[in-house]
């Protein structure tokens, strides 16, 4: 997978004990890297990191990436390779409540986790993950593209766009040599799948009403998002920084990884389509037309994923139904006390044979 370049190298990944940064983890470690995650430990209560046994995967150490002399410290005798960085605070709603924590770890941390990667000798390759929320949505019915202008209006989207600057800044003044170390950014859409207990997120909400066996209030059913599974993305962060490892500097820059246009649908459809998924005991869903003191959120967010496509030959692997009975699939096993580390790992697997298989083409989000 991926040229074998993953295979023996050092890796760090920022935020491995949360539910993104976990499967990628998982996945670099069952590529033959050797893994070093540092994040903040993971929330109380169920997680991806407890549930899959990533600890045992992982040169596991914590730090709050906001703290410069708390990080350097932690991640002393460090010399990693391939740099991942996904440590973020990483919701919406959280951000109106938080803007300032918000702002300070999705900002000034990026900085504070660039400084430390320049100090490391061996560095190939630095990813930064942002959001598909860093653009100026203007709600277009088109799908966003890395040279659309960065923007947003509340304090995540902002933060996000914020970020990609930062990045850009490292780029051009620290990491541009064509001999040296490169940068990426990439951006996907809303992504869900096993292991995701984050609040205000809709698979982990309607789990968790599941468990108590309540209906899920849904929120802003008539909002359109690009709706993935965390192996798509993933795949694509993964075959960046192979391709920066192999190719250089052409590689670096911004980068979108977003779904078929058929897998861009409203929060109502995606609701239904986790409702037949499930089965028997699904849960109930009411969808009010207004939640009153709601703050604002995007009606409409598509990604055009046409670069990663024609120069990377990345693609989606999932329809949103598989996607979904997956996830489903995921969550039954942790409920009934399954072997999670097996489940997650068998979902990889999973994965890895929908890349290595040939496939007739697929609608592009890049359709209008």
């Amino acid at each position: 997978m991926f040229g074998g370049q993953f295979h023996g190298r050092r890796v760090l990944v920022t935020g491995h004990s949360g539910f993104k940064g976990g499967w990628m983890s998982l996945w670099l470690s069952r590529l033959g890297a050797s893994v070093t995650g540092v994040s903040l430990p993971p929330e109380p209560g169920p997680s991806l990191y407890e549930a899959s046994g990533l600890a045992a995967a992982t040169d596991s150490r914590f730090a709050d990436i906001r703290d410069p002399a708390a990080l350097s410290q932690t991640l002393a005798g460090v010399d990693a390779e391939v740099l991942f960085h996904m440590a973020a605070q990483p919701l919406v709603r959280k951000s109106y409540r938080e803007p300032a924590e918000t702002f300070a770890t999705n900002v000034q941390g990026t900085v504070n986790v660039l400084e430390a990667a320049r100090k490391m000798p061996s560095l190939k390759a630095v990813v930064v993950i942002t959001s598909d929320k860093c653009y100026d949505n203007r709600e277009w019915l088109w799908g966003y593209r890395e040279n659309d202008p960065l923007g947003g209006k509340d304090p995540y989207s902002a933060s996000k766009a914020a970020t990609e600057l930062v990045a850009q800044s490292y780029a051009h003044s620290f990491f541009a040599d064509p001999q040296g170390p490169q940068l990426a950014t990439v951006r996907a859409g809303n992504v869900f799948g096993g292991g995701d207990w984050g609040e205000d997120r809709l698979v982990p909400d309607v789990i968790r009403a599941w468990a108590k066996g309540e209906a899920v209030e849904i929120r802003n059913p008539a909002s359109v998002r690009p709706w993935q599974h965390v192996l798509e993305p993933v795949s694509g962060y993964l075959q960046v920084a192979e391709k920066m490892l192999t190719g250089g500097a052409a590689y670096a820059g911004a980068w979108n990884f977003g779904p078929d246009v058929s897998s861009t649908v409203d929060v109502r459809q995606l609701a239904e389509m986790i409702q037949r998924a499930w089965g028997t005991g699904a849960p109930a869903f009411s969808f009010p037309d207004q939640v009153p003191d709601a703050p604002h959120e995007a009606g409409i967010l598509r990604l055009d994923s046409t670069k990663a496509q024609s120069r990377l030959g990345w693609r989606p692997r999932l329809s949103l139904q598989e996607a979904i009975d997956l996830t489903a699939d995921w969550y039954k096993a942790h409920a009934s006390g399954g072997n999670m580390a097996q489940t997650t790992a068998a979902q990889i697997e999973h994965f890895e044979t929908l890349i290595s298989s040939v496939e007739p083409d697929r609608p592009t989000v890049a359709a209008q």
